[in-house]
């Protein structure tokens, strides 16, 4: 498996790869290939540099750390991760696991101390995948949930 930054270039990967990954979750989802090609574009626009796709053949996965971000419940900068999704063929085998480990290490590479993220209240199998992985619960929000990790 080759991981490398995203590009401009990568947006139709991104999207055909967003629509599979989201399937069974669209309550947490953008519908509307206009909305995630406007997501694709905001996410590079916000930390290019943390912004990364597992490649096998083919993208199989994309993972989006945004270090410029000011969480207003956390009241300070952290390594937010605005997005992580793995093809449905690829999961369980290590892939976002990878994925959310590289963002994590670029974090604390830019100084962050904390990664956040938000998830959907429901998405049960996220929350235990992240918990896995050092995450707690904070904060519900409408349909969503607040995790937050030391790093």
């Amino acid at each position: 498996m080759k991981v490398r930054k995203v590009n401009a270039s990568d947006m139709d990967s991104f999207i055909r790869l967003y629509f599979e990954a989201y399937k069974g979750l669209e309550n947490y989802a953008y519908r509307l290939r206009r909305d995630v090609k406007r997501y694709f574009k905001w996410l590079l626009s916000r930390d290019a540099d943390g912004f990364f796709v597992a490649e096998l053949d083919q993208p199989i996965g994309f993972v989006a750390c945004d270090t410029n971000w000011y969480s207003y419940v956390e009241n300070c900068y952290v390594g937010e991760i605005h997005e992580l999704f793995v093809h449905p063929d690829y999961r369980r085998r290590g892939v976002g696991s990878f994925l959310l480990n590289r963002v994590i290490e670029y974090a604390k590479g830019r100084g962050r101390s904390l990664a956040g993220l938000w998830v959907g209240k429901e998405n049960y199998v996220a929350k235990k995948f992240y918990s896995r992985h050092g995450f707690v619960e904070t904060v519900l929000l409408g349909k969503w949930a607040r995790m937050i990790r030391r790093i």
